[in-house]
């Protein structure tokens, strides 16, 4: 949903590039730096370390905002490093998911009844999170735009505040963060399944 508001994003990205666009550092080299900070805060995950593994976080999901800012205001967009970005995201996003996996999260119970396993909230998520990129790749490879199966209930943006929540909760209740996995994990079904009911439906018209 966040990229209805893009526009007003752009002054944002736009100074970011600016500052950053003076350092000596290409984009792809911000993009290695993001991947570094997932790297580091997986590491503070697997301590149960919730704090300095939610700052770093932070800062992976800043660096994605700052690669591409200083392509753009330095006029060093290109295909290799689209490409290197979007390959980064998979592996931030799941970096990030398995270091959840090794931290002791109790079972979901609802009205007494345990239901779901924290491992296996979390592999369903991770489904999801892979679906929701995935649905678009498959579809541009069958000639549709990327940008018409934008949208859905939770993109990549909303995918990134979500985990850092679930992280930092995780420092103070762990329940409650189990809680809000179970919720990210429906929602990135769900958008999964928007992006290929609008695909079908796409593929449906198209062959008319």
């Amino acid at each position: 949903m966040l990229y209805k508001y893009a526009d007003k994003f752009g002054g944002f990205k736009e100074k970011v590039g600016k500052v950053f666009g003076r350092l000596p550092i290409n984009p792809n080299g911000w993009t290695l730096l993001s991947i570094a900070a997932a790297l580091a805060s997986f590491y503070f995950l697997l301590q149960e370390n919730f704090i300095p593994a939610a700052f770093l976080f932070a800062i992976a999901a800043f660096l994605d905002i700052v690669d591409g800012s200083v392509a753009k205001i330095n006029n060093k967009a290109s295909v290799l490093g689209a490409y290197l970005d979007t390959i980064s995201d998979r592996y931030v996003e799941f970096v990030i998911i398995f270091g959840l996996f090794f931290a002791a999260y109790p079972r979901l119970d609802i009205l007494g009844i345990s239901l779901f396993s924290s491992k296996t909230l979390l592999m369903i998520l991770l489904f999801g999170s892979l679906m929701t990129s995935y649905s678009i790749s498959a579809a541009h490879e069958e000639g549709v735009e990327e940008r018409r199966l934008r949208g859905g209930i939770m993109e990549r943006g909303e995918r990134m505040i979500l985990l850092f929540a679930i992280i930092l909760l995780s420092a103070f209740s762990r329940t409650y963060a189990l809680y809000l996995i179970a919720i990210m994990a429906l929602l990135a079904n769900t958008t999964a399944l928007q992006r290929i009911w609008i695909a079908v439906n796409i593929f449906a018209r198209e062959r008319r």
